[in-house]
């Protein structure tokens, strides 16, 4: 019995290390087929001589509507990329509890009304009384209480009207000016709540660039400086002044916002779109070289981020980084990757730590 037992076992781990063998056969085999993969150059932004600082392109005159009060989307008029004038009707909210109260409150009014005219008459009558020395100075005091409190009453009701008018402006969305519809982010029956953006209108022909520079240059920066603006999208570069330069990078992780105004032009430019500005202003002696990489490059692996390196073997590895500003589609590398060095771009599988692969 005993012999048996060792006869199984033995089996059993000749099976277990054949399996081993074979899957470490089938590793090997993966490994050497190298992936072929994209390789560039790393670059460093320190040819320019003068100040830059990404920015992104908004309308000078935008707005985001939103209401005061709560209630369904009866009906929207409009649609993104409408033209539309001042105080046209953009959409409207359901306001039958706002007519009800109307109602109430002229209602009140009337009654208001008819108390203070009889008060009038009364009051009116009692003066010529204690003129004629035919009523008390009390009875007279008693009519002039009578009267103003009633004088009171029918200020009260009329204010309670404004107020509900009021509140009709707010079911009724109109626009603030002669622009452009550039979003929509509410549907007819729809519950609109207070202060939730329903519809965005913005002025075209008119924009600026709000830029944000580093600490170590914007006491070079100056209000009413010419200054070039470089967008990408469209290989334009445009004009612009500076019109805004904040004193304070409290709630702007360090970076200081610069507001550039830009000059009329024919170019097709859209809110939204990332910009360069260069300012006229020679970088100081201390002020660092940028590297910028694709942000397609970037690996995430929970709160890390990293770019694939290529070795001296011809194997990727995982090089992991700190990255700064975001420049478009470039992301500033503050440490873990220096100039001249080569990263992967793209791969045609997928990578990990000591892979072979082949630069194509």
């Amino acid at each position: 019995m005993k012999k048996y037992i060792y006869t199984i076992a033995l089996v059993s781990l000749s099976l277990l290390v054949t399996s081993c063998g074979s899957d470490d056969k089938k590793v090997t085999t993966d490994n050497s087929t190298p992936i072929a993969v994209k390789v560039k150059a790393v670059q460093a932004d320190g040819n320019n001589p003068f100040v830059t600082a990404s920015g992104k392109i908004q309308a000078e005159n935008s707005a985001d509507l939103s209401t005061r009060m709560m209630g369904f989307v009866n009906k929207v008029y409009v649609n993104v990329g409408d033209k539309v004038s001042k105080g046209q009707l953009l959409m409207s909210i359901n306001n039958a509890d706002l007519q009800a109260k109307r109602a109430q409150v002229n209602a009140g009014i009337t009654e208001a009304t008819a108390a203070y005219n009889n008060a009038e008459k009364d009051y009116n009558r009692f003066k010529s009384l204690f003129a004629e020395k035919s009523a008390s100075q009390k009875e007279m005091d008693d009519m002039t209480a009578h009267f103003e409190m009633a004088k009171a009453r029918l200020e009260a009701a009329n204010q309670m009207k404004n107020e509900v008018n009021a509140q009709f402006k707010y079911a009724n969305i109109t626009a603030p000016f002669n622009g452009v519809v550039t979003s929509k982010n509410i549907e007819a029956g729809d519950m609109a709540n207070p202060g939730m953006p329903l519809i965005s209108v913005e002025a075209p022909g008119k924009f600026e660039v709000m830029a944000m520079v580093p600490e170590s240059e914007i006491s070079q920066i100056k209000k009413g400086t010419e200054v070039s603006v470089v967008v990408k999208s469209i290989n334009e570069t445009l004009k612009g002044k500076v019109t805004e330069v904040s004193t304070s990078a409290k709630n702007t992780g360090g970076q200081f916002l610069v507001k550039v105004a830009l000059d009329k032009t024919d170019a097709k430019i859209l809110s939204g779109m990332f910009t360069t500005v260069q300012f006229p202003v020679a970088k100081k002696a201390t002020a660092s070289t940028m590297i910028l990489i694709p942000t397609s490059a970037i690996v995430e692996k929970g709160q890390l981020t990293g770019v694939y390196t290529v070795s001296q073997s011809n194997t990727a590895v995982l090089r992991w980084l700190r990255l700064g500003r975001t420049f478009g589609d470039n992301v500033e590398v503050l440490s873990g990757l220096s100039a001249k060095e080569s990263y992967i771009v793209s791969a045609e599988g997928k990578l990990y730590n000591g892979a072979k692969i082949s630069i194509k």
